[in-house]
């Protein structure tokens, strides 16, 4: 997460990697040695829910690695008769002294060629990419200016203007014809080194090439793949049956095998759709 990729490029963007420094790196390397040295957080099993690990891993972030002040989260503000929208987390910047308001997100989308331009669907196509950044841009990441945000700040004990800013890590899969031919133009605000895969239909998937994939479940899409053991055909089987029962697509991990250590890492991502998506989403 410190160093990933976003999928928005906006004066809002919070990039943790701009306060990265040596003993932030060393830090990350004794968790890594000795993860009984790492904060409680992240020796305990993942949330299976993909938000709220991503949520719990980024206040981690924030808190034990960088040493930022967490105020709250997850503020919900209320109007008269509704919940008007909630903050996800609430910091002060050590480095300036100010109150941010930080919105966080992970997606992906997958990219979808129509006679009206490329769409950017997630898995439930129920989500786009333009609809969410509008989302965040335009409400989200203002709330701060409404009274009622201010008055369950004010009873927090949170009081003086805050920063908004936005945290989207995330992934784009391209669909599988551009891997020969001129790929699909990313949207204008989604940065050019932007973490990248693939996707395909079902009745699509190069059978081939599946030889070393293995499926990803949640909360695993959130970092590349790695395990000590070759990858398992039947589970790749599995999920692609699962597809056609269920008609949700799945991604999934194409593994390489390290030369040198024998483990196997991730070198590409693929996602399989139903052959209606997303039409039936």
């Amino acid at each position: 997460m410190l160093k990933a990729p976003q999928l928005l490029d906006d004066i809002l963007t919070f990039r943790p990697s701009d306060y990265v420094t040596d003993s932030i790196c060393q830090r990350l390397a004794e968790w890594d040695r000795s993860p009984a040295t790492a904060p409680e957080a992240l020796n305990r099993p993942a949330h299976p829910r993909l938000g709220l690990y991503f949520e719990t891993l980024y206040e981690c972030l924030l808190r034990d690695l960088l040493g930022w002040q967490v105020l709250v989260r997850n503020l919900p503000v209320r109007g008269a008769q509704r919940t008007l929208g909630e903050l996800d987390c609430v910091v002060r910047n050590p480095y300036t002294g100010e109150l941010e308001h930080h919105e966080i997100s992970v997606k992906f989308y997958l990219g979808y060629p129509g006679e009206g331009g490329t769409r950017w669907y997630g898995p439930n196509a129920r989500d786009r990419l333009d609809l969410k950044t509008r989302h965040l841009l335009d409400h989200q990441s203002q709330l701060t200016g409404l009274p009622e945000t201010q008055a369950a700040l004010q009873a927090a004990g949170i009081s003086g203007p805050l920063l908004p800013r936005i945290f989207m890590p995330g992934y784009l899969f391209y669909p599988r014809a551009t891997i020969t031919e001129p790929p699909l133009p990313a949207p204008k605000q989604v940065p050019v080194n932007h973490a990248r895969g693939y996707w395909c239909r079902l009745g699509e998937t190069p059978v081939q090439a599946t030889a070393n994939w293995v499926p990803l479940n949640k909360p695993h899409w959130l970092g590349p793949w790695w395990q000590e053991t070759r990858p398992d055909p039947e589970l790749v089987e599995t999920a692609m049956e699962s597809i056609r029962l269920r008609g949700s697509p799945r991604l999934f991990a194409n593994l390489e095998q390290n030369a040198a250590t024998g483990v196997w890492q991730e070198t590409g991502r693929w996602f399989v759709v139903p052959e209606s998506w997303p039409a039936t989403q």
